[in-house]
């Protein structure tokens, strides 16, 4: 494995050298080195191709490789764009070549959520509504990517517009845990996840509407950082519940999730929600450690229904963490045990009026030869799934006249209270601690039958997006399936260097972030 980190005088993105160190699989506590080009991370792969040790057409060649050979059992993508991505690797291998001035992270490839717009490029939504449009615009985001020449290897799967916690609410058929084929992603990103997980991509885009990032990040042993609301445009993210969604970057390691927010983060007027905050390097102090940091350890999500494997891997990490300097103190957010309703009647809501829109008319795939208006709305309204039309159905109810200030009223003062428990905590801590998930990864089809229990699997994520901050989940231990167990810190509003800082200390401190899944990074294959 690559022994340091060079990226060299074009425009290079900073951060800290590389910390050499060896890949473990699975469980094994046998250490590997491994060489295949789809084993590193992108920072690794950064270096080789700044070097010229590699090409990008290598790169990307070595990454599809392994998309034809885990796409069977992993399903991980909707859209494969074989052609395009090679296209342009080949340019940037020639551009290189002619010595023209390059991105630091050119030729560096990346998987994007499928309900991402890409011009030309179908975006499903992972629904028959969306089946086979082709947008005529770049979302932001995908324009950053493009400005960087990161390369684009696919779109991938999720649920169905983003509604879901385990990505088997796709039309497109589920999506595996590389981990364990029996066990969900986790969702709605899930695709994004598992593309990762499995060697597909080095790292990915996904969106964050009540944990979709960090979620599957902690089911599939990754880092998954839900930026602060606004701190990355949503032009171009098909929404979901607009006052929540956010994008977000997954991926193997700390260092990489902070290249990647670099570059899709800023203000962006066609998004009036983003931020006009100075963008900071979230690389530049990374590597400061943490003594004296004050960190919360949020009460509610360290009892009753969190799982004994779980509580344990988290427990471990507040020693680590303290060994490393930082200073725990016990925090109390008394909203915790409303936040998933609260969010489910905001988010429905959100969902309600978002989707309106598809209706065969302005957009989705309209029925053939309707009757008449109604007969048009009602067939067209048909191919949407069973999750999202659970989800319109509860907004519409809760939107009704008479029941909106019964519910959606309420939910949203409660909201309010929520961001005051977090202002509270504030006065004691830099930042909060707890699970990312009660549980590891969900047994295939366990929750479908079950709604009501999937969506209190949120209890730990959804407060974050109710009140707008920034949140990472990183890896902290494995249960004794071997499935991984996540760790998540939440940070004050546009802070996401202090949770990266964090992480990073942690993360240098372990080896969690060293473990991949034994069947999709065997030595040598």
């Amino acid at each position: 494995m690559t022994q340091g980190i060079t990226l060299g005088t074009i425009q290079r993105p900073p951060g800290p050298p590389l910390t050499p160190g060896p890949i473990f699989f699975g469980t094994s506590s046998e250490l590997t080195i491994v060489t295949e080009l789809y084993h590193l991370t992108a920072q690794e792969l950064a270096t080789k191709l700044q070097a010229r040790e590699i090409s990008a057409e290598e790169v990307c060649h070595s990454f599809l490789q392994q998309i034809d050979r885990s796409e069977s059992s992993v399903n991980a993508f909707i859209t494969v764009t074989r052609e395009a991505a090679l296209v342009q690797a080949r340019e940037i291998d020639r551009r290189r070549l002619n010595d023209e001035r390059l991105p630091g992270l050119a030729g560096v490839p990346i998987a994007v959520k499928d309900n991402i717009v890409t011009k030309d490029t179908r975006t499903t939504c992972a629904s028959r509504m969306l089946e086979e449009w082709k947008p005529v615009y770049d979302a932001t985001v995908v324009g950053c990517l493009q400005a960087h020449d990161i390369v684009t290897l696919g779109k991938a799967n999720l649920d169905e517009f983003a509604m879901g916690s385990t990505c088997e609410n796709s039309a497109f058929n589920p999506t595996y845990n590389p981990w364990n084929l029996s066990r969900v992603p986790g969702g709605s990103s899930g695709g994004s996840a598992a593309a990762v997980a499995a060697g597909e991509a080095p790292w990915a885009l996904g969106s964050d509407t009540g944990g979709s990032i960090r979620q599957p990040a902690a089911f599939c042993g990754l880092v998954g950082m839900k930026p602060t609301y606004g701190r990355v445009s949503r032009y171009g993210l098909v929404a979901f519940a607009s006052s929540l969604d956010q994008i977000g970057p997954l991926s193997w390691t700390v260092t990489d999730n902070a290249l990647l927010l670099n570059v899709i983060a800023g203000a962006d007027p066609r998004d009036s929600t983003s931020t006009s905050s100075q963008t900071p390097d979230f690389t530049a102090d990374i590597q400061t450690g943490i003594r004296g940091l004050r960190i919360g350890i949020i009460q509610e999500l360290m009892g009753e229904g969190i799982d004994s494997e779980v509580r344990g891997a988290v427990e471990g990490a507040v020693k680590q963490l303290e060994a490393l300097g930082a200073k725990t103190v016990p925090v109390n957010l008394p909203r915790t045990a409303v936040a998933v309703p609260t969010y489910y009647v905001i988010a429905a809501a959100e969902a309600s009026s978002n989707l309106a829109r598809f209706d065969g008319v302005r957009y989705g795939s309209a029925a053939p030869q309707p009757k008449d208006l109604i007969d048009l709305y009602t067939r067209t309204r048909a191919l949407f799934g069973n999750e999202v039309k659970r989800r319109i159905m509860l907004g519409t109810y809760t939107l009704a006249a008479g029941y909106y200030d019964a519910y959606y009223k309420k939910a949203q003062n409660v909201r309010q209270l929520i961001g005051s428990d977090f202002a509270r905590a504030w006065e004691s801590c830099d930042i909060l601690l707890s699970p990312t998930v009660p549980t590891t990864a969900f047994r295939v089809g366990e929750m479908m039958t079950d709604p009501l229990a999937m969506y209190l699997a949120d209890i730990a994520t959804v407060p974050v997006n109710l009140a707008g901050l920034p949140a990472v989940s990183l890896p902290c231990g494995q249960d004794s399936d071997g499935m991984p167990i996540g760790l998540q810190l939440i940070g004050q509003r546009l802070d996401e260097m202090t949770l990266y800082r964090a992480a990073y200390a942690y993360e240098q401190a372990t080896e969690h972030h060293r473990r991949r899944p034994a069947e999709y990074f065997s030595p040598g294959d």
